[in-house]
């Protein structure tokens, strides 16, 4: 029942799911355990977990939003200031985290380290009876989210494929290469270059 009643204020906040998949580790459960009673990935779970212990409200808002990266989170919860810095730079590096992205999180980590790891706590008040019904629908939709974030990955990667294997197939061709030539289009985006070139596939 207290697994439900925390499911249920996820409309407000995802803090208490969250804080339901750390009572179930607290009682035992391992990661996997976890993963097949809510619908979340163990290593998901794992990373959750060490956020939630550390008390990083802010980092796990952050990668709630999908504008920062679990291990990078886990990362920033573990280390130094200095540390941080290193870890954002080679984040930035590898492709991690773009351009806006990388200011986002300069900023959180501002934040962080100006007013702390957690939000200043907000009493509702008025807040509507929560029933069964709501709770389970609640739970539900967290789970279509997941699940529907994979499927857009899924669809992303398959037009990405379908449009190297176009520029491959167009390449191969002389009169292509000709009129790019002729119209001085000598260059392209770099990962779409090493895609063609065989470097990803």
């Amino acid at each position: 029942m207290s697994l439900v009643e925390n499911l249920a204020r996820r409309q407000h906040s995802s803090q208490d799911l969250l804080n339901a998949v750390q009572v179930l580790s607290d009682r035992g459960y391992t990661n996997v355990q976890i993963g097949q009673k809510t619908g979340l990935d163990p290593s998901y779970i794992q990373g959750i977990l060490q956020l939630l212990r550390a008390g990083e409200e802010r980092l796990i808002t952050a990668v709630e939003k999908g504008w920062l990266p679990l291990s990078l989170a886990v990362e920033i919860a573990r280390s130094s200031e200095a540390d941080v810095q290193i870890a954002m730079m080679e984040a930035y590096e590898t492709g991690t985290l773009k351009g806006d992205q990388l200011l986002k999180v300069r900023r959180l980590i501002d934040k962080r380290k100006a007013f702390g790891q957690k939000y200043q706590k907000v009493i509702q008040r008025n807040e509507k009876p929560m029933t069964a019904a709501r709770l389970a629908q609640t739970f539900q939709e967290e789970v279509r989210r997941q699940r529907l974030a994979i499927q857009k990955a899924d669809v992303a990667e398959q037009r990405l494929l379908f449009v190297v294997s176009a520029m491959r197939k167009l390449h191969s061709e002389e009169h292509f290469r000709t009129l790019l030539r002729a119209e001085g289009i000598v260059d392209m985006p770099k990962p779409l270059a090493d895609r063609l070139s065989g470097g990803k596939n």
